[in-house]
């Protein structure tokens, strides 16, 4: 319902908005651009899905073989003393565990191709366990707000973009971007405990959660002291280890059942196609409203009053060049990376603005899209609570990489 609301709100305030400015200014530009932004992003939201269709087949491929070798079952009772506390819902040793440790694993080391199977797999998983099909269950809203508030290791990508870009130090933004997107990590968790009336005051979340902290500390003492080239290599060392070592365990474990795996790969291969096929509805109804709220112009006017107010409560707004990048990030993240590449363009790479937004570029995930990619593949229309958890999350995850540039570049 609520989903409904925003969708719909975005759509008329993107028509009104052009329809007013083409009768003000006497000109039809932004008319025509609104127009054009509806079947450019038509065509982009089909493209996406036919794009991640063979990206599931591998995974989902892979994944079964896994599922039929007893690797996923393996993970499972590996990861159950932790997940069954804040998933209460999932019994002990179910498959869903093993496909929810793996997406937060990859997404911990930025593979998105390989998240994103990932996470439709254990929402199917999930949504097996619902008993009200329409709606998402506690656990498959504690999923997907992990997901949107996901701890992501190495910003390489945004990381990347600043050395493109002639960044002095490619790489500061490392330790901001972590400490970031682990804040947004665990007020996800909390405010969804708190609402669902989930008690994650157990002994299993709180030592996985400290060992977790612990980690991160090392981790960014280990790569702060590293430049561009190292964290890179680092990064794709890892990465590519883990990948390779899923895949490898994965064909050892089915050999050791001597299973078929090349029937179970393409059993899990279909089941990806048939995925893909289903999300492409849901894709292009978030990404049109998306697309001509931000062609309509009414983003450059919301911007404007955000700056007015800002001044007057007296905040300091050398970050509002970064706004733009911030609000965009929940709803469409293509659309948020090219305004990151504006705020570098425009203020210059090393500039405040600029660190503002490639740290939120790298905090905080696209809340819509996902919403939209996980809940659309299992046919759940309503909701809940989830898109509002997403996107507080989001929001604190924003809050906090603005405060903590403002430690590290202002």
């Amino acid at each position: 319902m609520i989903l409904n609301y925003i969708w719909i709100g975005f759509l008329i305030i993107a028509i009104v908005v052009a329809f007013v400015t083409t009768f003000v200014s006497g000109n039809g530009e932004v008319l025509d651009a609104v127009m054009s932004s509806m079947f450019v992003s038509a065509k982009q939201g089909f493209e996406i899905s036919l794009g991640l269709t063979g990206v599931l087949a591998l995974w989902l491929g892979i994944m079964k073989i896994g599922e039929r070798g007893g690797a996923t079952g393996f993970i499972s009772r590996i990861t159950a003393p932790f997940f069954c506390k804040i998933f209460p819902e999932i019994p002990k040793n179910h498959p869903a565990l093993g496909s929810m440790f793996m997406n937060f694993a990859v997404n911990f080391l930025g593979i998105d191709n390989a998240a994103t199977p990932l996470g439709l797999k254990a929402t199917k998983e999930l949504q097996e366990l619902n008993t009200e099909k329409s709606r998402p269950s506690k656990a498959m809203m504690m999923f997907l707000v992990l997901n949107t508030a996901g701890i992501t290791l190495i910003p390489m990508t945004v990381i990347t973009y600043q050395a493109q870009f002639g960044a002095k130090n490619p790489t500061d933004i490392f330790i901001p971007t972590l400490l970031a997107t682990t804040i947004g990590f665990l007020s996800a968790l909390i405010i969804v405990a708190i609402c669902e009336k989930i008690n994650i005051l157990h002994k299993n979340v709180i030592i996985t959660l400290i060992v977790l902290i612990v980690v991160l500390s090392s981790l960014i003492w280990a790569f702060s002291s590293m430049n561009s080239k190292q964290m890179q290599f680092y990064s794709m060392l890892i990465t590519n280890t883990l990948i390779f070592g899923i895949i490898i365990l994965f064909i050892f474990a089915g050999i050791r059942k001597k299973i078929n795996l090349y029937d179970a790969f393409i059993e899990g291969a279909k089941d990806g196609f048939k995925v893909a096929v289903g999300i492409i509805p849901f894709l292009i109804a978030i990404l049109v409203s998306v697309g001509m709220f931000r062609a309509s112009g009414a983003m450059d006017y919301l911007l404007f009053g955000l700056e007015k107010f800002f001044a007057s409560v007296g905040i300091n707004t050398d970050f509002v060049g970064a706004i733009p990048t911030a609000l965009m990030k929940p709803l469409s993240g293509s659309g948020a990376r090219g305004l990151m590449f504006d705020a570098m363009q425009t203020y210059g790479v090393d500039s405040f603005v600029s660190k503002v937004a490639c740290t939120i570029q790298g905090s905080t995930d696209t809340t819509f899209y996902i919403l939209a990619l996980y809940f659309g593949s299992v046919g759940i229309t309503k909701t809940g609570k989830a898109l509002l958890y997403g996107l507080f999350a989001d929001l604190v995850g924003i809050v906090a990489a603005i405060s903590l540039a403002y430690v590290f570049f202002h």
